[in-house]
């Protein structure tokens, strides 16, 4: 049991910058890195919320004095009995002092996201639609990496697999910004982190998944448009096993990769705009297959 105590006064309230609590919740924020037993962290009313009601294992709660107004939308889950972590107490001035935000609401709390395998991704339950998984490869910015597991969760993803390329890797999903950026999906959607891509795609074709590489160049998808390589996504069929390929923001995937993927996937669009941002056409191509998987089934 780790002593709580350590740098908090007669009230129970943490007053010293020193205390381990405050150091762990430091790292996890400000510092954008899990702790040494792999907890994120998470900031702010909503996401606390998300993360206490996510079934992920919570380290600790840390609220500070101006946080207290919130304790009241916390409290059901606080009170349950099964919430077995410590709910700490600070300052303004030293909660603001391992905040990530400029504007902290005084509310945090630690969260070991759950995890998943591979296998765990590619199964599909008895009855559930086939697979429909979004792989970032090389997204870099936090935000979009984010935004784009908020629109796969939105749209019935079931799950996502973060991996790097030759040329880039993709943001952390539980960094602060990332978590902010997904309103908290990101402890809910299951999430294969770090996989080699190579062996990814060689473990997706051995389970039938069909690869979709999405085209960001204008050069590119004018190419593989005319050769009839590259559909748009009214033309795919998503209601069979699907990994969606997301790549860079600016380079977009490896040519290599949109080659060996099983088809390519464009946004035709009326205006000259070269591309899309990756997250607006993630969620252009995602609420296709929404509509497409929503419609075979009959709902």
């Amino acid at each position: 049991m780790r002593d709580t105590t350590a740098g908090a006064s007669a009230t129970g309230v943490i007053t010293s910058r020193e205390n381990r609590w405050l150091k762990e919740f430091r790292v996890a924020l400000r510092g954008g890195v899990p702790t040494a037993e792999g907890a994120v962290g998470v900031e702010g009313v909503r996401l606390v919320e998300e993360a206490l009601g996510s079934g992920c294992r919570v380290q600790a709660v840390l609220i500070s004095e101006g946080g207290e107004r919130h304790r009241e939308k916390l409290a059901p889950f606080l009170g349950r009995p099964e919430m077995a972590f410590p709910v700490l107490r600070t300052t303004d001035r030293l909660f603001e002092g391992i905040a990530d935000t400029e504007h902290p609401q005084g509310v945090a709390a630690l969260v070991v996201p759950r995890k998943v395998d591979l296998d765990e991704l590619l199964a599909t339950p008895r009855g559930a639609c086939a697979p429909l998984m979004v792989v970032l490869a090389g997204v870099q910015d936090p935000g979009n990496v984010g935004t784009i597991l908020r629109t796969a969760a939105a749209f019935g993803a079931t799950g996502c697999v973060t991996t790097a390329t030759g040329q880039s890797g993709t943001a952390s999903p539980f960094a602060p910004k990332a978590l902010r950026a997904s309103a908290g999906a990101a402890l809910h959607l299951p999430i294969v982190s770090g996989m080699a891509l190579g062996i990814l795609l060689t473990q997706l074709k051995l389970s039938g998944i069909h690869t979709l590489a999405s085209c960001v160049h204008e050069e590119e998808r004018g190419a593989l448009r005319s050769s009839g390589q590259a559909m748009a996504p009214w033309e795919v069929d998503w209601c069979q096993p699907i990994a969606l390929l997301v790549g860079n923001e600016g380079a977009g995937l490896p040519q290599e990769i949109v080659h060996s993927a099983d088809g390519s996937i464009h946004i035709p669009m009326a205006s000259r705009v070269e591309s899309l941002n990756a997250a607006a056409a993630a969620a252009v191509v995602l609420y296709e297959a929404y509509r497409q998987r929503k419609k075979g089934s009959g709902e």
